[in-house]
């Protein structure tokens, strides 16, 4: 079994993506959640690997896995994750973990590796990235998946392309509107932050 290394899996702060999960909906749907054992893996960057095993239960996991802490030896770890289920509205039911972080028990869907265990992004304080945006980059990320979607060119600044042959008129001249409207609120909150750096240096 793989261990985790001793990458950033600080105790709190930083956004979701810093952090490795573990997410109960993909077990579901790779009909992973019946009494059983399996492997999970994750891939950094460099391809290095890391990996825990999981002990599945009728109520709930039991992870194991190796961890080592900067200065420490490795350490094996075994933490169990309660499950709980909600009934679908087209019958079945859907999946949840319960926090195991001390006082939480909040139902959730992913949790996350701290210093040494997995719990919930409110016990770590994290944040998903689109938190940590300011105006502009929130505004740019929204209009490249339009541009995207129209299959024009990167970059708000390169001005209309044409009109994808299979889309619709309709379709085409709604995208267009919304991308006229997000370029609009970009070159105001460019203006107001440009006056207010003028005003700051004067």
């Amino acid at each position: 079994m793989g261990g985790f290394g001793s990458g950033n899996h600080g105790s709190g702060g930083g956004t979701v993506n810093h952090h490795r999960s573990i997410d109960v909906r993909r077990f579901q749907r790779e009909k992973l959640l019946q009494p059983g054992d399996f492997g999970w893996q994750w891939s950094n960057d460099g391809g290095r690997q890391a990996s825990i095993i999981v002990h599945c239960q009728a109520d709930s996991l039991v992870l194991e896995y190796r961890l080592r802490l900067p200065g420490v030896d490795w350490q094996r770890i075994e933490e169990a994750i309660p499950l709980d289920s909600t009934p679908c509205h087209l019958g079945g039911h859907r999946h949840w973990f319960r926090c195991p972080g001390e006082g939480c028990g909040r139902r959730v869907a992913k949790l996350y590796l701290g210093e040494r265990y997995f719990v919930c992004r409110h016990c770590l304080k994290l944040v998903y990235p689109s938190q940590r945006e300011s105006v502009i980059d929130r505004i740019s990320r929204r209009t490249g998946k339009i541009r995207e979607r129209l299959g024009w060119e990167a970059g708000l600044l390169n001005g209309h392309g044409p009109k994808p042959k299979w889309m619709r008129w309709r379709t085409y001249e709604r995208l267009m509107d919304q991308h006229d409207e997000l370029v609009a609120h970009f070159y105001q909150n460019v203006a107001k932050r440009l006056k207010f750096s003028v005003r700051t240096e004067l």
